[in-house]
């Protein structure tokens, strides 16, 4: 029997009030923007030729919200289910949740023993600023690099045991964290990894046991209402 793989289309949500405002936003339930919402319209007139057998998001508000726009403006609304997976959420910044980002950074900068923001993010890399995030919650909830990578891990291995040999189409609407980690995982010569663009594709298609990218960060395909 062929290995006909799977192709799945990473989607991160629109944007968010508290994208908008520059505030931590890791399991934050903030709805989107109106301008989110017309951008994901946008995304989702521009896949309305792709037709998905099965769709994922995390189980927050604003990945559930831009999954349901995107099927309705690619006709799948009514003949598809939404399958929402905690696995798949952002980090947990823990009490720093809806702080200004900037005053967030600089906590962590301190900590990290860094003179500048600019010499923190180009001194560190993502996990070692998410380890900081935690070493410096009072409350000891925020989510180091490993207990983040490890929940999202198997959230993915549920979602490829259900469909690597299926040659299916799988739209997977999560957060930009996410995609980007999943991504670098599961491509390692992945050297295009800039932050995500709300409401941006992503395809990586599985064949003959690996991964490849197909489009990282695209919005070339947003298409205005006619």
């Amino acid at each position: 029997m062929a290995n006909k793989g799977v192709t799945i289309y990473f989607v991160r949500h629109g944007e968010t009030y508290f994208n908008y405002y520059g505030r931590m936003q890791g399991w934050s339930n903030m709805p989107l923007t109106e301008n989110g919402i017309e951008d994901v319209r946008r995304c989702g007139r521009g896949l309305a030729d792709v037709k998905f057998n099965a769709v994922y998001t995390s189980d927050l508000k604003r990945t559930q919200d831009t999954a349901e726009i995107i099927l309705e403006e690619n006709g799948q609304s009514e003949t598809i289910k939404m399958n929402p997976m905690p696995e798949f959420r952002e980090v947990f910044f823990g009490s720093m949740e809806g702080m200004y980002g900037s005053e967030a950074y600089d906590k962590v900068r301190e900590h990290l023993g860094y003179e500048t923001e600019k010499e923190l993010f180009n001194k560190t890399d993502v996990p070692e600023r998410m380890d900081a995030f935690r070493a410096i919650d009072p409350e000891n909830h925020a989510e180091d690099f490993m207990m983040f990578w490890s929940r999202v891990e198997k959230g993915l291995i549920k979602l490829m045991d259900r469909h690597k040999y299926t040659g299916e189409k799988i739209l997977l609407v999560a957060h930009g964290g996410t995609i980007r980690y999943i991504l670098q995982n599961l491509i390692p010569d992945l050297d295009d990894t800039e932050s995500l663009l709300n409401a941006s594709v992503s395809v990586a298609k599985y064949e003959d046991g690996l991964f490849h990218i197909e489009r990282y960060n695209d919005v070339s395909h947003f298409t205005d209402e006619k």
